[in-house]
């Protein structure tokens, strides 16, 4: 198992979420860079995507089509594969979903991290000796739940929690349960909190693809408000192997902050994204920026997320190896050379082949976020950080 120490013993590491974009890439990683036995376990919603999975297809890798929330079958599956570690990444993640429909997040990010706590609760109560001190439940959460920073400032793990959306929200309630079965019931867990992801194989209802394959299109690219909003952006695979160094030697009990120390407005991604294009793939009608449109802003839109990622340099070792400019370079170039994987999430086809529920439509780039709740909001108070 990830233990810390030098010796590490293969074992089963259960990832809730893997089929997911950053679980996705965790399984991936575990298959490929260790001796380790996954069991993904994901219910295949609209953002589970059994192609992300593809590359760690073998004999160590189990796929369970269960529902977070379920814990009959959680706790069988612990008891089946009676894995070493607990990554537990499932989660609804999109702001503007949450605007329009919080009930969902509630579920899953509330109810299914509380089902996930008390089964492997009951769990780890039945291991003994370096199974029951080895074992750990590292739970992934995001820096949006700290709020909005101001001009200056960086969250870190002593920064008090504002969420101001309801996904901000129901991810701050899963931290804090995470929290709690450490300190009540001596859980072993772990929790981190990590800025903007981007790489490859991500949903393209988030930033960075949605205007990669609108641009592709020739259609509009999107920016809310002035697009002066800043976000810290973190490659996937720093993200992972950060994961992997907190669950091998983090200590039980204790928060752990994520960051890529990439600061960018979003009007500056979209155009750095542009510029890339224009590079690896020119339009004959001239330059992608020209495709940029400014849109009103969502409600409750944070101003400026940072990470300091000290702690995780300090203690654990850890630090980002990638610039955001090469990983948007390499990003931008993942997505024009697997036209296949996204053209099936626009399409729908890789709902169908994954037995999803409801009907196989896909993602073609359609605001979300939209919602009577909201039409009172004030889109400037929203770009100050005030929320809605």
């Amino acid at each position: 198992m990830l233990t810390r120490n030098a010796s590490v013993v293969a074992s089963t590491i259960l990832v809730t979420g893997g089929a997911g974009f950053i679980g996705s890439a965790v399984v991936r990683t575990l298959v490929a860079e260790t001796e380790h036995s996954v069991v993904t376990v994901d219910r295949l919603t609209y953002a589970g995507n059994l192609d992300s999975l593809e590359p760690a297809r073998g004999a160590r890798h189990h796929l369970a089509r269960v529902d977070v929330c379920d814990a009959p079958a959680i706790g069988e599956l612990l008891a089946r594969f009676r894995p070493s570690a607990i990554l537990h990444l499932a989660a609804e993640s999109h702001v503007d979903r949450s605007i329009t429909g919080p009930a969902e997040f509630v579920r899953t990010n509330v109810l299914g991290t509380y089902t996930m706590l008390d089964q492997a609760q009951r769990y780890w109560e039945s291991l003994s000796g370096d199974a029951r001190d080895g074992f750990r439940f590292l739970h992934v959460s995001t820096d949006e739940v700290f709020g909005s920073l101001g001009a200056e400032g960086k969250f870190s793990e002593r920064t008090a929690y504002r969420p101001n959306s309801p996904y901000a929200a129901t991810k701050a309630g899963s931290d804090h349960l995470v929290r709690a079965w450490h300190h009540t019931y001596g859980l072993p867990t772990l929790l981190t909190n990590c800025s903007n992801n981007y790489g490859p194989y991500q949903f393209p209802e988030k930033l960075i693809p949605l205007m990669i394959l609108s641009a592709l299109h020739g259609e509009a690219l999107p920016v809310y408000g002035e697009g002066l909003n800043v976000r810290d952006w973190l490659h996937v695979d720093d993200h992972v192997h950060a994961l992997l160094t907190v669950l091998r030697s983090g200590r039980a009990g204790e928060t752990y902050c994520i960051g890529g120390d990439s600061e960018r407005r979003n009007i500056d991604v979209v155009r750095a994204i542009c510029a890339a294009l224009d590079e690896l793939a020119p339009d004959a009608a001239g330059p992608h920026d020209r495709l940029i449109t400014y849109v009103a802003d969502r409600p409750g839109h944070d101003m400026r997320y940072a990470i300091d990622s000290g702690r995780m340099t300090r203690e654990l070792g850890w630090r980002p190896t990638r610039t955001f400019e090469e990983g948007l370079r390499d990003t931008v170039r993942w997505y024009l050379e697997h036209r296949t994987w996204w053209e099936r999430v626009r399409s729908g086809a890789y709902r169908a082949a994954n037995g999803s529920s409801g009907d196989a439509t896909g993602y073609t780039g359609e605001r979300l976020g939209l919602h009577e709740r909201t039409r009172g909001a004030t889109p400037a108070a929203a770009r100050r950080g005030e929320g809605s």
